[in-house]
């Protein structure tokens, strides 16, 4: 048996743990359930997504369209959010 530690924000640790706590889970049994799956599976056992608002073609056009701001071909008009449903 061995022992690891590390450091997580406190807030985090407290959700989780009353998440963990809500399934009749400890913080333990969850992160041992956790490496488990991901040593069987060799993958992170859960979908990662990076924002696509951070994406370099996005940032890309901001940084023209800030541009053109700037030179006075283009002005900033108010429009309406987009809503957009990820299920």
């Amino acid at each position: 048996m061995t022992q690891i530690n590390f450091r997580i924000d406190d807030d985090i640790k407290a959700n989780a743990e009353q998440a963990l706590k809500e399934m009749g889970l400890t913080m333990s049994s969850a992160i041992t359930m956790f490496l488990v799956k991901v040593g069987r599976e060799r993958r992170i056992p859960f979908e990662i997504n990076a924002d696509p608002f951070y994406s370099a073609e996005n940032i890309s056009e901001l940084e023209r369209r800030a541009a053109n701001i700037k030179k006075g071909i283009s002005k900033l008009k108010e429009h309406d959010l987009i809503e957009v449903d990820d299920t």
